[in-house]
This record gives C-alpha cells, sequence and structure tokens, in this order.
C-alpha cells in the first residue's frame, strides 16, 4: 500500500505550475525574451574563495594520504566550528559545536525535521508561507485528523502575524519573510518565544535570508532572544548567502536546553541523522568554510548587496509607477500587490504573456497570498531594468 497522506497534497507542486506554464510561453513564443523574477535562484557565481577551497579539496581526494570518504553525519568540525564562531559568538549567542548539524540544504531539514515529531501534533504557519512547511507535514499525516492552522500575514495587520489564541504544538516562522520580504523586530520575536515557553510549544524558525538583513534592530537569530534555545529550532542555509542552490548545503541548529515533552531533541536529530543521513561531501563543506575566512566574508557581502541593490531598484520604481510593495529593505523579495480586481494568477499571466516576465502569484503561497505576485532580486541588475521597463509600458 501507499502512503495515502501523499494523496492530501494539491495535484501540483506551486513551482513546478509555474515551470509548465512558462515552457509553454516560450514555446510558442521563441523569439521573446523572457526575465524571470519567479523562483528565488540565484544568478551571481560562487564566491572565489569557496571556488579556490573546493579545487583544494578535490586535489586532496586524488591523494590516498589525505583521501577521505564516509564523513562525520554532524557534519566536519572544521565548518561547525567556524558556524558557531562567526554567526553566532559574533552576536554574543553561545552555542555548542555539538548542537549544529551540517545538511545538503535548508529544504531538506525543513522536511526531516518532523521526522522526530509525533504526527498528532497541532501546527500553525504564517500564511502567505513556503509551501513545503505545509507539504511535509501532509506527508507525515500531520496533525492526525486535523488541520494546519494558518497564521493570516496581512496588510492589514502591518504583515505582522497575530499570535495564535489557541494552543498549538508545532509553529513555523520564517524571517526574514519568503514570501512577503517582511521582518520581524526583536520585541516582535520576543512575543513569540514567549508564548511559545508559556504553551510548551515548539518554533521552527527558518532564518536561509539572514545574511540579507541591513538594519541593526533586525535579529539574525532567534538565539538572540532571551529563552529561545528553550523552545527553538533554527535552520539555515548557504543557498542565497553564498549562491549554493546548485552545491547544497545547510545546517540546523538544536540546542541541548531544548526539552520538548521532556525529551532532549538534540539527541533524537541526532539519531535520526545518523541512521538516514551520510553527511554532505567534504568539498562542499570545504566551499561552505571558505564563506568565513576574511576574504569569503567580503566576497559574500558584495553578492549580497548586489542583490539588495537590485531589490531597492525593483522597490523605488514600482513604487513610483502607483504600486503598493513591501519588503526589498532587508530581503530580497518584493511582495506587490495586484491592480484593484485583478487576481494573482490573472496578474502572472498577463505579466507572462505581455510583457515576458516570470512572477510567482501570491496565491500559491496560501489563501492570505491572494492579490499579489512575488518578485525576487536574484537576476542582473540589466534584467530587473528591462523588467521594470517592460512592467511601466504595461500602463
Amino acid at each position: 500500500m501507499i502512503n495515502k497522506h501523499f494523496q492530501n497534497l494539491k495535484q501540483n507542486y506551486l513551482f513546478s505550475t509555474i515551470a509548465h506554464r512558462v515552457q509553454a510561453f516560450r514555446e510558442a513564443h521563441p523569439e521573446r525574451n523572457v526575465i524571470s523574477l519567479g523562483i528565488g535562484d540565484v544568478t551571481r557565481p560562487l564566491p572565489p574563495a569557496s571556488i579556490a577551497a573546493m579545487h583544494r579539496a578535490v586535489d586532496e581526494m586524488a591523494v590516498a594520504e589525505t583521501f577521505r570518504g564516509y564523513g562525520p553525519e554532524q557534519g566536519y568540525a572544521f565548518l561547525r566550528q567556524a558556524i558557531v564562531d562567526h554567526d553566532y559568538t559574533a552576536r554574543g549567542v553561545q552555542i555548542d559545536i555539538d548542537e549544529v548539524f551540517i545538511s545538503d540544504g535548508a529544504k531538506s531539514d525543513c522536511g526531516n525535521i518532523t521526522d522526530i515529531l509525533d504526527t498528532r501534533l497541532s501546527v500553525a504557519v504564517t500564511d502567505p508561507v513556503y509551501p513545503v512547511y505545509v507539504d511535509s507535514n501532509i506527508m507525515a499525516g500531520r496533525p492526525a485528523g486535523g488541520s494546519i492552522r494558518l497564521l493570516p500575514v496581512t496588510a492589514e495587520g502591518h504583515f505582522v502575524p497575530a499570535l495564535p489564541a489557541e494552543h498549538i504544538d508545532l509553529i513555523y516562522l520564517c524571517y526574514p519573510n519568503n514570501p512577503t520580504g517582511t521582518v520581524l523586530r526583536r520585541d516582535q520575536l520576543q512575543e513569540w518565544v514567549d508564548y511559545a515557553l508559556r504553551e510548551g510549544s515548539l518554533i521552527l524558525f527558518d532564518s536561509a535570508y539572514e545574511a540579507f538583513i541591513q538594519h541593526d534592530d533586525i535579529p539574525h537569530s532567534i538565539y538572540e532572544i532571551p529563552g529561545a534555545k528553550r523552545c527553538a529550532i533554527e535552520l539555515r542555509s548557504f543557498s542565497k548567502t553564498a549562491g549554493f542552490t546548485g552545491v547544497r548545503c545547510g545546517y540546523t541548529v538544536v540546542p541541548r536546553e531544548l526539552q520538548f515533552d521532556g525529551v532532549c531533541l538534540r539527541d533524537l536529530w541526532n539519531r535520526r541523522q545518523c541512521t538516514k543521513f551520510n553527511g554532505t561531501s567534504y568539498i562542499t563543506q570545504r566551499a561552505a568554510e571558505a564563506i568565513y575566512t576574511p576574504e569569503g566574508q567580503q566576497q559574500v557581502r558584495a553578492t549580497i548587496q548586489y542583490y539588495m541593490e537590485g531589490a531597492r531598484m525593483m522597490r523605488e520604481r514600482l513604487t513610483q509607477m502607483g504600486y503598493q510593495v513591501v519588503g526589498g529593505t532587508d530581503a530580497p523579495y518584493i511582495w506587490l500587490t495586484t491592480p484593484a480586481g485583478t487576481d494573482s494568477w490573472t496578474f502572472f499571466d498577463r505579466l507572462l504573456n505581455e510583457a515576458a516576465l516570470v512572477t510567482t502569484p501570491g496565491v500559491g503561497f496560501g489563501p492570505s497570498g491572494e492579490g499579489y505576485v512575488r518578485l525576487t532580486a536574484f537576476g542582473s541588475h540589466e534584467n530587473c531594468a528591462e523588467a521594470l521597463q517592460r512592467i511601466a509600458a504595461l500602463g
């Protein structure tokens, strides 16, 4: 018998649907230059420091004395220590090396982390939301006999989700947010930590876009918030930070202080990884380690600023055109309100068919995304400028 829970999923994954529509347009109009502002894939090359580190690692694999086979399932100590030193200690957060788990990306960890949780848990996600959070829980049959609670994120609420009125066991938060590009201030995130501690809830905090934060009052890690190590797991990615979307590397932090239902989740996650994961490749981890060198940090910052300049261009020009937009100041995403009376997919189709532009329909991220499209700033400045000209030409 098959896993019946897969039949409860929507028939098509959002980005697969977009890809099919774009492919049909390309086939019908091979002469058109299609510009993608849709899926959040990066376009800038890997940092030179990472490339050099990968070359050195490949050479090591060619010599018996330095060849490496299976690595530790939790990740090599050299990368885990670099993460602790640069991403946490430097921000005044105490994280131990054995609380850091290297993986092949935050998306995998988002789906896999719930292996250690019961299917009967109540689940809440912000709406709109990254589809993987919802789909991975549905695949696992969670919540058994119930539905996933949606926490609307709307303009009326200033794009800040309200705390649940009832008890929720498992809460997903992503900040800076995908898809809206919005952020939570320190005091706002403190409210979520306080709720989780009061209710005995678990927060899965996706901070894949923390490197894009530009303002000092926005926390980069949930562990900057007092009490968070007792209620939160943090997931991070090198995909957008350093262009690792095709290389695949990320990590998850599970503090030993985190006791859920009286059990140390760090130990459960370690057991899961040792059983079902053979570790991220040595070559990849050396590339990730190089991000934390002085030259690597400088190169990553330059790439981040390139993308954020594209976001600034889009935000300012679209506002001048009369569109309502949020995001684009501490995240590479622009959340654009569609013209009055136009739903998300209709505006998506119009931009594709009339301007050869690919966006992401907001409703694909949840009901509260209706009436929006998401734009990304991961393209070249030249493509951003051309895309803005095409939107302006639509009137």
